[in-house]
């Protein structure tokens, strides 16, 4: 008798990612990929900003940022594919208060291979003359490995490799999840299917949080409202790069004009569930003063569109759970990645292949990620979040 598949529940760039790796190679495994919304409408994949960056104050982060930049790459340059990369820095701005911080985060990037620069006051001065750098110390700005492209294309290629690679895709809905004492027996679905699992892994973006109460499990991680903006000006946007404002704020090029948004704090942050409205108003009140107080051509803006999609966000501490739940030993964790999400997919479906397939992990040890810091609320904080 075949063994039971590994049950994948979300099809979006974790769980494409992950069904890709345990596909690929001389040992594929059976891999069904369950995902209730095929059209992608509501993921946050595909309605991200999809960058990818090595600036984060984490080294797993970095580590794994240079492994999706190589994935990146590889995928930009397949025949008839394409993802439409740009590759272009990030400029993450520091006030006095932050240059330490930021010193620190670049000793660390650069001693695990990212490539970034740091410009003191009179460099980003000099560099950025459309920039207010009053109230700046410096700047950190990435050389290779960031930039962005097209969430939905990577997605697109990504899925289609897995299914040519063996893997399947189902539309429907996880709604039960079966305990046989400390092993994940199947999962139930909607449409009243009962699906045997030899593993089952929990991909399921803002959702994750709600499939892990299925199985009785405390996972602190939901959907987060972003609003994305449209933006056009009268300001040239050759060579600009992605901004990040020490307010929260963050712009970058798109096509002709711009898009922007603004991280939000926690209390002003709630549970998203079914609310895709773009806040409009938060644009008015917050995040035009801001540009505008940071690039004073922004005065000049015009909203041409927004749209809205929601982070994943671990509550605890912004950052990727990954790896085995402590008792459940089947049932692997992929998620919580709080905006960092797609350019990770790939060093996380990696991560939870060799897991699954191995017992442990082979390239890029991420245990520090796993659900045992969730269960005893030690948070391990990514600084560097937008």
């Amino acid at each position: 008798m075949a063994s039971p598949p590994v049950v994948v529940i979300g099809g979006g760039i974790m769980g494409a990612c992950t069904a890709w790796f345990l596909r690929d190679g001389p040992d594929p495994l059976d891999v069904l990929v369950i995902e209730r919304d095929p059209a992608y409408r509501f993921a946050s994949t595909t309605l991200s900003a999809a960058s990818i960056r090595t600036q984060f104050s984490l080294q797993l982060n970095v580590q794994m940022s240079l492994f999706g930049d190589d994935f990146l790459e590889r995928l930009d340059r397949m025949p008839g594919g394409g993802i439409g990369r740009v590759r272009r820095g990030y400029l993450t701005l520091a006030g006095p208060a932050g240059e330490a911080q930021l010193r620190d985060n670049l000793r660390m990037q650069t001693a695990q291979g990212a490539q970034v620069e740091f410009l003191d006051h009179a460099a980003l001065t000099a560099r950025c003359p459309w920039l207010n750098t009053a109230d700046l110390a410096c700047a950190t700005y990435g050389l290779r490995h960031e930039g962005w492209f097209d969430a939905y294309a990577l997605l697109r290629l990504v899925r289609a490799e897995a299914i040519a690679k063996g893997a399947r895709f189902l539309h429907d809905e996880v709604t039960g999840l079966d305990l046989d004492g400390d092993c994940l027996a199947a999962v139930r679905t909607a449409s009243g299917e009962r699906i045997a699992a030899g593993h089952v892994v929990n991909a399921a973006g803002a959702w994750a949080g709600r499939v892990a109460a299925l199985a009785g499990i405390d996972l602190p991680v939901g959907p987060r409202k972003r609003t994305v903006f449209v933006l056009r000006t009268p300001l040239p946007n050759a060579d600009m790069p992605l901004i990040f404002d020490i307010s929260g704020a963050w712009i970058r090029p798109e096509g002709e004009g711009f898009i922007a948004g603004i991280a939000l704090p926690a209390e002003a942050d709630p549970d998203a569930a079914g609310d895709f409205e773009p806040d409009m108003q938060l644009m008015e009140e917050t995040l035009w003063p801001l540009l505008a107080g940071r690039i004073p051509a922004l005065e000049e803006l015009r909203v041409v569109r927004a749209w809205a999609g929601h982070y994943e966000v671990c509550t605890l501490d912004h950052n990727a759970v990954i790896g085995p739940h402590p008792e459940i030993g089947n049932l692997i964790f992929t998620a919580g990645f709080s905006g960092h999400g797609v350019q990770h997919g790939p060093a996380a479906g990696r991560a939870v292949a060799e897991l699954i397939r191995h017992g442990g992990y082979r390239s890029l040890d991420l245990t520090p990620f796993g659900f045992q810091r969730i269960r005893q609320g030690r948070p391990m904080p990514e600084l560097a979040v937008y």
